[in-house]
């Protein structure tokens, strides 16, 4: 009997099924190139250093007895990278509304789920537009596949590039240390199955750790269905992709050493300043003190390779103090709801949840995530990258942003990116919801001004 092919895992599949018309279930992933890259470089570039990775010339195929990834006959990487010239007077605002047609289209199941379009001019260099399906990666591992294709010296071209190996870079211990505080809670997992191994007597307490799981999961289900606002609600399959002005990472640093208080705990109180700020501006009345989002935890070891693919993750529901005017209690309240969310059991409640909706039938799934996406309103993702530049086909990446798909009735979903010595802050969003992106990505700017200034005023005190 022929082979089906390899089985997709019951986690990936279910980010295969999530699939909707009005959500499309796409990591898109933007990047700005200081000078011209030139087609013909960066598909040798991907032929080199991509396609040895299997899963970027595989199909999904279907059964009834499951998913399975399967070599593509014909494989053309022309089918995946695509030149376009981009309209306009070649501004930001241009390659905004270019990437967010393309975001709102489909990509070919017939073909691997994943395609490239290279901006040829756009101000002084060029950019690319990168779409790739969840069920092949999460933001991490993209992430992380990026790094092995990129170079750490100016002046190389991608046949220079290319020629060093015929086979995926292994993962440096650059990135690994670029990478290293987004998996220490995966890696604390991965020790804790290697130490219950060495210590059988430990099984009590991971039974206990279980129960608590289940906890987290019934607690979840358990909250009402978040407030009706402008970040949720029908949508029109129309995204809508911003960027703001990127944030100097030592002034963020410097902000929550005065803080006492982690960046991360800084950047998700600035994004909740600037969902506060859009509804107010809006002349939404504010009647209700808290929204949820939906935020990924890391779940990845930091010793994977780097052509490790796949979705190894979980999740947490924070709640965003969007009600509190006072810029002080909300980051009190910020800080306060992550440190819980830290150290519950929740991400790794979730991931083993959708590992389970995975293997059961289609409507199961489909059920459990409606109910799960009512709890949220919007995606917050927060990817590590390096703190040094980064060359891909000769030309220096000058600018990366990076979104994660929503899921159900969620249309927002705002993402940050450290790379270098910035961090960008870019928002997805369904038009149907939010017509004008730019004024939200420009709100956390102001935003976390707003916390520079309360850093100031704490130090002087």
């Amino acid at each position: 009997m022929k082979s089906h092919g390899e089985p997709i895992s019951a986690v990936d599949t279910a980010w295969l099924r999530m699939e909707r018309p009005a959500n499309l279930m796409m990591i898109c992933i933007v990047l700005v190139m200081e000078t011209p890259v030139h087609a013909s470089e960066l598909k040798q570039l991907f032929t080199q250093r991509l396609l040895p990775l299997p899963r970027f010339r595989q199909t999904v195929h279907k059964t009834e007895h499951g998913c399975f990834w399967r070599d593509e006959a014909n494989f053309n990487i022309d089918n995946h990278v695509h030149l376009v010239g981009l309209p306009g007077a070649g501004r930001q605002q241009n390659l905004q509304d270019l990437a967010s047609d393309i975001s709102s289209t489909p990509l070919d199941f017939s073909k691997p789920l994943w395609q490239v379009h290279l901006v040829d001019r756009y101000q002084s260099g060029s950019a690319m537009i990168i779409r790739v399906h969840h069920c092949i990666a999460d933001g991490i591992a993209l992430i992380r596949v990026l790094l092995s294709l990129a170079d750490q010296n100016e002046g190389c071209s991608a046949s220079q590039h290319v020629s060093t190996t015929s086979k995926p870079a292994s993962w440096s211990g650059v990135a690994a240390k670029a990478l290293h505080n987004a998996m220490h809670i995966g890696q604390e997992i991965i020790e804790e199955g290697k130490s219950l191994a060495r210590h059988p007597e430990q099984l009590l307490a991971i039974a206990r750790q279980g129960v608590a799981m289940g906890s987290e999961v019934a607690r979840v289900a358990a909250l009402p269905a978040d407030p009706a606002t402008c970040f949720k609600g029908d949508l029109s399959g129309r995204k809508r992709l911003a960027w703001a002005q990127p944030l100097n990472f030592p002034q963020v640093k410097q902000t929550a050493q005065a803080l006492k208080a982690t960046i991360n705990d800084v950047l998700l109180c600035a994004a909740t300043g600037a969902l506060r700020r859009y509804l107010v501006e809006r002349c939404i009345e504010l009647d209700v003190e808290t929204i949820h989002a939906a935020v990924p935890f890391n779940l990845r070891p930091l010793e994977e390779p780097a052509n490790a693919l796949g979705n190894q993750f979980g999740l947490v529901i924070a709640p965003l103090p969007i009600g509190i005017h006072d810029v002080e209690e909300r980051f009190e309240a910020v800080r306060r709801d992550m440190l819980a969310l830290k150290h519950s059991q929740q991400a790794k409640a979730f991931y083993g949840l959708l590992g389970l909706l995975g293997k059961g039938p289609d409507f199961l799934e489909q059920t459990a995530l409606e109910m799960l996406s009512r709890k949220a309103s919007v995606v917050i993702t927060n990817v590590p990258g390096p703190r040094q530049a980064l060359y891909l086909a000769g030309s220096k990446l000058l600018t990366p942003m990076i979104w994660a798909p929503q899921s159900g009735e969620v249309g927002v979903s705002l993402s940050i990116i450290s790379y270098d010595s910035a961090i960008q802050f870019g928002v997805a969003v369904d038009q149907g919801l939010i017509p004008d992106p730019d004024k939200l990505a420009s709100h956390f700017v102001d935003a976390f001004a707003e916390l520079q200034t309360l850093a100031k005023a704490r130090s002087a005190s």
